[in-house]
């Protein structure tokens, strides 16, 4: 199926996630804390892929982000309804992709984000930064550009129109851009990072941009890689790295 096959793709991975689940301003999160001191007036977004909060890549994910010092929220924006994580076992499994995107547009997504954010600044956050997995890429491209974020990474972002969305972050944004890519990715092909970079790079946009691209990996890498296969493996710890550096030096 053409619309986005790989974005049903994946390894579960094995570990027992430590965070929490609430609710905030009614929407459903998992909230993972640093243990210690930590600054409090600071929150990083976890926008998942269509697997959602409930699959356990992402958890683990947003546990570790919390381990290496942010307050870190896992926003259920799929309201309880993400792709089945049987998907990942076997793609043909009949699920309907097309009619699942329909129920999940932007309309219906992003007012969620935003009652999170809202809630979150009402408990004295003043600063947000953003990571996208997939089809969470397109959420940090519409909070870079309504300066809700002030540092955004995305990671084989899927829905981003090539190349209005790149011209419209490079003449409308502020936040400093990373982008975790990789070598099979149809929805954020070479030609996109190609164009990414001609866009952005050679310090073109100001507040900051880096590429980073994991050789032999594919679409969904830095959240659902296939830990048994050393490139993947290294692909997905190296995606997570760039981004704590990324958060270290704009967050």
């Amino acid at each position: 199926m053409s619309l986005c096959q790989d974005c049903v793709k994946g390894v579960r991975h094995e570990g027992t996630p430590s965070g929490e689940f609430k609710k905030i301003n009614g929407v459903d999160c998992y909230v993972a804390t640093p243990e210690g001191d930590y600054a409090k007036d600071k929150v990083l977004l976890f926008l998942p892929d269509a697997f959602g909060m409930q699959l356990v890549n992402n958890q683990l994910l947003t546990d570790d982000f919390a381990i290496n010092g942010y307050k870190t929220v896992l926003i259920d924006y799929l309201s309880g309804d993400p792709i089945p994580s049987d998907a990942l076992d076997d793609p043909n499994s009949g699920f309907d992709l097309v009619e699942w995107f329909g129920k999940h547009t932007q309309e219906v997504t992003r007012p969620l984000i935003d009652k999170v954010v809202s809630a979150l600044k009402e408990e004295g956050v003043t600063q947000f930064a953003a990571t996208g997995y997939c089809f969470g890429g397109r959420y940090c491209f519409d909070l870079a550009f309504d300066h809700v974020i002030k540092a955004t990474v995305v990671a084989h972002p899927s829905l981003l129109k090539i190349p209005d969305d790149l011209e419209k972050y490079a003449s409308t944004a502020k936040a400093p851009l990373l982008i975790n890519s990789c070598t099979v990715d149809m929805r954020f092909p070479l030609e996109a990072q190609a164009a990414a970079d001609k866009i952005f790079g050679d310090g073109k946009f100001a507040p900051g941009y880096k590429r980073e691209y994991f050789d032999g990996c594919t679409h969904g890498f830095a959240v659902r890689g296939d830990m048994s296969n050393p490139q993947v493996k290294a692909g997905k710890e190296g995606a997570f790295k760039a981004t704590v550096e990324w958060l270290k030096k704009y967050l």
